[in-house]
């Protein structure tokens, strides 16, 4: 059941949470998202926020339930390619690897000219023992996102040998 999205005084209120946050003490950030939760149960980008910092505290299981909620509860935009990277990551991180596989497929159709969603994706691809696959997968996001004199000047041939590492993983399963 989708919800409306976040009216923009809680989104702020949800940046200003995040921005504070301290990585190697999360409990203050996870008391703060709780406390807006139990104001707006039911909001997909709160539900969402506190998955990430359960997510950034270590607890991946507790993070897992309320992506799964944000995500139910109807996200969408930045807030759905952001979650979608997290939840992927996390069920990677949890040994969910098919389940993490399906979720970055999902959200790479819809968003694909993240480089997140690709090098989180890549993560999986090589928790897989998807090796050659992945080494592509990291071509791409360099061709498509890093933008220097030095690598501009190689583009060509490092979609080439994406392209040809790729054809290395279907030629092996072959």
């Amino acid at each position: 059941m989708p919800t409306t999205p976040t009216d923009p005084t809680l989104a702020a209120h949800l940046d200003a949470i995040h921005a504070a946050r301290d990585r190697e003490n999360m409990q203050p950030t996870i008391v703060a998202f709780i406390a807006v939760l139990e104001e707006h149960p039911d909001d997909a980008r709160v539900l969402y926020e506190v998955g990430g910092a359960y997510d950034t505290a270590g607890d991946e299981l507790a993070a897992c339930g309320y992506y799964e909620r944000a995500l139910a509860r109807g996200l969408e935009g930045d807030v759905l390619r952001r979650c979608s990277c997290q939840y992927g990551s996390t069920l990677r991180n949890l040994g969910e690897l098919e389940r993490s596989a399906e979720v970055f497929a999902n959200a790479r159709a819809a968003y694909p000219d993240s480089p997140s969603l690709a090098t989180f994706e890549a993560l999986t691809l090589h928790a897989q023992g998807r090796l050659h696959e992945t080494v592509a997968a990291l071509l791409d996001v360099i061709a498509d996102h890093v933008h220097s004199p030095d690598i501009d000047r190689y583009k060509a041939s490092i979609r080439g040998n994406a392209d040809y590492v790729r054809g290395l993983e279907s030629s092996r399963d072959a």
